[in-house]
């Protein structure tokens, strides 16, 4: 469960020092990779999910210019904690590919100066905007595959499928390890062609090291009255356990540990 320690980073001197739009950051254990984490969440993303529960992400500019030196001056007061429980370093959204040098300077600072495990939680609509460097400095890849009906997925995230489809390919041929994470949305996400579709491809790749089968919630509802927004499924219910567990069934079918 993340624990939100602050909304912005102090920015600091911005003369000669890369910067990029940091949305907030938190230290969370257990949903954004092993351990406890530093969760950098940058702004801006291309997609617009139906079940985003951090809209006010979405736009860049909703983000406050930082330094990197900022970010990772934060980070370093927590790397004894971090490193005790096994964790390391995130770089969430948005969609951290949408500042590609930014966050390939913080990928690059938490692995060689801090010494920590790194993870990039992405959609993979922008994969090819990460580079091998930058790919080099990442443990860990939490992939985003929202649906495998093509149809469906440009329904949820207003985009195509095939760039993600490409980015999960490229990590398989560089061997990074990759969680597969898939949002369970009861009337959308729920098909079991759909469910299926995405645990046999993920199970093709052959370094796919765990499934996460998130439960819809509507916890980021407040989020879109706040902005005026409204939020396209205020009527969807979360999914039961029961629904939950037979989507985690249909991965673990295919070989694949899923949770």
């Amino acid at each position: 469960m993340a624990v939100t320690l602050g909304t912005e980073i102090p920015v600091g001197a911005l003369t000669g020092a890369l910067t990029g739009s940091v949305h907030s950051w938190d230290l969370s254990t257990g949903v954004d990779g092993p351990g406890t984490r530093f969760v950098t969440f940058l702004a801006g993303c291309p997609l617009t999910c139906l079940y985003c529960h951090n809209p006010d992400t979405m736009k860049m500019r909703n983000g406050r210019r930082t330094t990197a030196d900022a970010v990772v001056a934060e980070a370093a007061k927590y790397t004894t904690f971090i490193r005790a429980s096994g964790g390391g370093a995130t770089i969430s959204g948005g969609e951290p590919l949408l500042q590609p040098a930014f966050a390939g300077e913080l990928f690059h600072r938490y692995k060689h100066e801090l010494g920590l495990h790194t993870a990039l939680d992405t959609s993979g609509f922008l994969g090819t905007r990460a580079t091998d460097k930058l790919l080099a400095d990442v443990d860990l890849v939490l992939l985003d595959i929202k649906s495998w009906d093509r149809e469906l997925y440009r329904k949820v995230t207003g985009r195509p499928l095939e760039p993600t489809l490409d980015f999960a390919r490229r990590l398989a041929d560089l061997g990074k390890e990759v969680w597969v994470r898939f949002v369970l949305v009861p009337g959308l996400t729920d098909p079991a062609d759909n469910v299926e579709g995405v645990a046999a491809f993920a199970a093709s790749l052959g370094n796919v090291t765990r499934v996460d089968v998130l439960p819809f919630h509507k916890l980021g509802a407040a989020k879109y009255e706040a902005l005026g927004q409204d939020f396209a499924l205020a009527g969807t219910p979360s999914p039961t356990p029961e629904q939950v567990a037979a989507a985690r069934g249909v991965f673990t079918r295919h070989g694949l540990n899923a949770v």
